[in-house]
């Protein structure tokens, strides 16, 4: 085995760390985080949409994107009380 070889890490445990590191630390497989962040990522494309209209025209969607991050952030929040 040369140097290089035995000082550098195999692929597996860095692909790991890409992908399977954090959604275990939230206690989700991979494709639950995926579908969580993807669910996740639709809603706050919502609320910048709504944040727009209301920029543009005031007596729209007065309340709409900020509602819908206070229901993000109470999500984010009890994510895992539903598990336990």
């Amino acid at each position: 085995m040369s140097v290089t070889e035995a000082k550098s890490p195999s692929r597996r445990p860095r692909l790991q760390a890409i992908f399977v590191d954090h959604p275990e630390s939230v206690d989700e497989t991979y494709f639950e985080h995926l579908r969580f962040a993807a669910w996740f990522a639709g809603r706050l494309a919502l609320a910048a949409a709504a944040a727009v209209v209301h920029a543009l025209i005031p007596a729209l969607c007065e309340t709409t994107a900020s509602d819908t991050i206070r229901e993000l952030h109470a999500r984010i929040e009890n994510r895992g009380a539903q598990r336990r």
